[in-house]
């Protein structure tokens, strides 16, 4: 192995690092989170699920308005320092957090976390500067393996944690991402070339402008409304899941955080593993289709489950989802040059995080109000259904708007 090939597969190991305990710091809050907005909030869970549709909003509105800013800095000045700043925003958000008397503190946390960014906007750059371009769906799989894990870990422990106090796992959290903030001090090297840094401009940093980076290469624009339709379902998840077991089946901290870590080791292994040989086998554009026809079935198919048992088996079959993401920004990395992925990462973040925006509060909303006794039906399973709808739709525009390449033999 030569110098500079070590030297790349030391950076990807970095940034998985990194990645799996920024997402196990997030996902350590996941299982308490409906309990304590309960307690600070003074309200019932279908209440507690539309209020954590706003702290969503907020969380993702500051990241939305400050994701390009990150993504344009870092084709500027690299991307070690901003990697430093999202993860250090998360410590300081954790312990908010912690300590909130009040759902104001709530929200003041969320929206420093947001306003901070979030690393896996300046990692996805990061690898994009030492990865050929036929390889980045693979090593892009890796990094949403390292989310998997997290959910892994995450999870498991915050559901435990969980039983002994609703603050405890913030404070978990807040050691977690303090450790992740020590790792890039010290591990994380710089990968941006000089040759490829280009100075910063603000109107590239316009978080609508920024959206129109995919008007500079052609083709980008139904890709990107394709991949926004994708997010949009798919927002379902981060705004009801625990919600939703509470509801439906009366879960506690620790059902919850089982189920979180269960789909994480699945998503982990799956994708993992398997992304590269699929994308092979099938070609990027037939991993999306596949990824998402199952994500439509299995959305259907949680709105339907009767039990504990069905929902786990589901959760089995849910993660070759895990395909959609790196093969379709793989898709749409091919169309950006080397010094304008960082842009590009920058402009898909912040489709990501508009579609987060409108999709946690959208979801978040039709989850309470079909548990209101005012509802023409009462439904637990109601935004699993619109969000199956919306998938199918996003598979029509993947037909429609991306080539069927040859898959390459595997």
């Amino acid at each position: 192995m030569t110098g500079a090939a070590k030297a790349s597969r030391t950076a990807i190991w970095f940034i998985f690092i990194t990645v799996f305990i920024d997402m196990a710091g997030f996902g350590l809050i996941m299982p308490v989170l409906p309990k304590l907005i309960e307690e600070v909030g003074h309200t019932d869970i279908g209440g507690a699920s539309i209020m954590g549709g706003w702290l969503f909003l907020a969380y993702g509105g500051m990241q939305f308005l400050a994701g390009p800013a990150l993504g344009n800095l870092s084709d500027a000045h690299g991307r070690r320092p901003l990697l430093l700043l999202a993860v250090g925003g998360l410590v300081v958000d954790y312990i908010i957090m912690a300590f909130a008397p009040s759902m104001f503190w709530l929200f003041v946390g969320r929206t420093i976390a947001g306003l901070c960014g979030a690393s896996y906007v300046i990692a996805n750059a990061y690898l994009a500067d030492i990865t050929a371009p036929e390889d980045r769906a693979r090593v892009f799989g890796y990094m949403g393996a390292a989310f998997g894990l997290g959910f892994v870990i995450g999870p498991a422990i915050g559901g435990l944690l969980g039983e002994l106090g609703s603050r405890v796992p913030f404070f978990a959290a807040a050691a977690f991402s303090l450790l992740n903030f020590c790792i890039g001090c010290f591990g994380v090297p710089e990968t941006l070339k000089a040759e490829n840094r280009r100075a910063f401009e603000w109107r590239r940093a316009n978080p609508i402008g920024t959206l129109m980076v995919f008007r500079n290469y052609k083709g980008m624009i139904p890709l990107a409304a394709t991949m926004f339709l994708y997010f949009l379902a798919t927002s379902v998840y981060p705004a009801i899941w625990a919600f939703w077991g509470i509801a439906a089946f009366g879960w506690s901290e620790s059902t919850i955080g089982l189920t979180l870590a269960f789909f994480g080791l699945c998503m982990a292994i799956v994708q993992g593993a398997g992304t590269g040989p699929v994308v092979k086998w099938l070609g990027e554009r037939g991993t999306v289709i596949f990824g998402l026809t199952i994500a439509a079935f299995t959305a259907l198919g949680y709105g339907l489950a009767p039990n504990f048992a069905v929902v786990m088996v589901l959760l089995v079959v849910h993660s070759p989802e895990g395909f959609v993401h790196p093969a379709l920004t793989a898709i749409m990395s091919h169309a950006a040059p080397a010094d304008a992925q960082g842009e590009l990462q920058g402009g898909i973040a912040s489709l990501q995080n508009l579609a987060m925006v409108i999709g946690t509060l959208f979801f978040a909303q039709v989850f309470g109000y079909f548990l209101q006794p005012t509802a023409p039906v009462i439904s637990t399973g109601m935004a699993f259904y619109v969000s199956s709808a919306l998938v199918v739709v996003t598979i029509i525009g993947v037909l429609m708007f991306t080539k069927n390449e040859r898959p390459t033999p595997p």
